[in-house]
């Protein structure tokens, strides 16, 4: 389980903690309350010559001893679910030190991944450089790969989103890349399927079915896992799927998508493995806020469906989330393979003036 999720564990444990710490004090205020009250009708009883009045006196005293000892009891199974949950919070508090370490460890050597594969990549983009000009000598705009989409068929694009604790909204994210969608000049030319609860069968069914050409991931992750939902009704732990094993996943079926986009924490990494794979792969390079990923996401699926390119669209929702006064606009990074051209490949390609005239 990642660092968040411990994170967000901790601290539900630490605020039923305190919820229960309080019970415990409330309990032993009514206890000492009622005692108080048996002791005070005890010596009135005492104090009176009228045996029915003494014998009323009594009846109360004893009726608040009475509840003075259930408040006391219910002191006690409060004081009983606090140690508890305290000494939940001390392994859940080990498990977090353990997971921040490992995933320390796993950054750097992410890092070090990192560095080598753009080593690597330098040197063969020269290669294909030297390659391209000897043989597109004279051409202009000529496609250096040839690309799935769009051809005739609409823009597909998988919205697959997880948060098994309930801590993002998702719905709300892919309802506004819906609403904006619908909205664009090109909205006949995108097709949308929306999982807001998707597990690992659902990316598994949805790839050689509905054959994405945009593959769209929302939730929690870090720079080697990403975070599904199980198949079960209510809150729960989610369901972790290594950045490898959502690669193979990724590269296993024969239309492979265009682009990969981890709308989710800490997934830059992972976006520049994909790119081996896929020509272009979208990740957040720290933490991102839940309004700054939904502002990103709706901007960049409106320029999408506009015919933008991808690089354009990209920079649009960074301005997005910029100009709506949000903190992390540089968090999310495109990268692309060296072969093709960020600024000028469209996902949506306009139909030609004489079709729409």
């Amino acid at each position: 389980m990642s660092a968040s999720s411990y994170r967000s564990q901790l601290d539900r444990k630490m605020s039923d903690r305190a919820a229960a710490e309080k019970k415990v004090g409330e309990f032993r205020t009514k206890e000492a309350d009622r005692r108080g009250k048996a002791t005070r009708e005890r010596l009135a009883a005492d104090k009176t010559s009228t045996p029915s009045t003494k014998a009323s006196r009594l009846r109360s005293a004893q009726r608040y001893e009475d509840e003075a000892n259930k408040a006391s009891r219910d002191a006690g199974t409060w004081s009983t679910k606090v140690g508890k949950l305290s000494e939940e919070i001390s392994d859940l508090s080990a498990k977090l030190a353990k997971a921040e370490a490992a995933e320390r460890t796993a950054a750097e050597k992410a890092r070090q991944r990192a560095w080598q594969q753009t080593e690597r990549r330098a040197a063969a983009e020269q290669r294909k450089i030297e390659s391209r000009l000897s043989a597109t000598e004279g051409q202009v705009h000529t496609v250096l790969r040839k690309l799935r989409a769009p051809k005739p068929e609409m823009l597909r694009v998988l919205l697959l989103g997880a948060a098994s604790d309930g801590s993002l909204r998702i719905g709300r994210e892919q309802e506004r890349i819906r609403t904006i969608v619908q909205r664009a000049t090109h909205r006949d030319l995108v097709e949308l399927e929306a999982h807001p609860a998707a597990t690992a069968d659902t990316l598994l069914d949805a790839l050689p079915r509905f054959r994405p050409h945009i593959v769209h991931f929302s939730g929690h992750s870090g720079e080697d896992l990403l975070e599904f939902e199980q198949d079960v009704d209510g809150f729960h732990d989610s369901a972790l799927v290594s950045a490898g094993a959502f690669a193979r996943a990724i590269a296993a079926v024969d239309e492979k998508p265009l682009l990969v986009i981890l709308n989710s924490c800490h997934s830059a990494a992972q976006a520049e493995g994909l790119v081996e794979i896929v020509p272009f792969a979208i990740g957040m390079a720290d933490s991102i806020g839940d309004i700054d990923a939904i502002t990103y996401a709706a901007r960049f699926y409106a320029a999408i469906a506009e015919g933008q390119s991808v690089q354009g669209a990209h920079l649009l929702g960074r301005a997005a989330v910029e100009m709506n006064g949000l903190p992390d606009h540089e968090v999310p990074v495109l990268t692309c393979t060296p072969d093709v051209d960020a600024g000028a490949t469209q996902l949506v390609t306009p139909p030609p003036a004489s079709e729409t005239a």
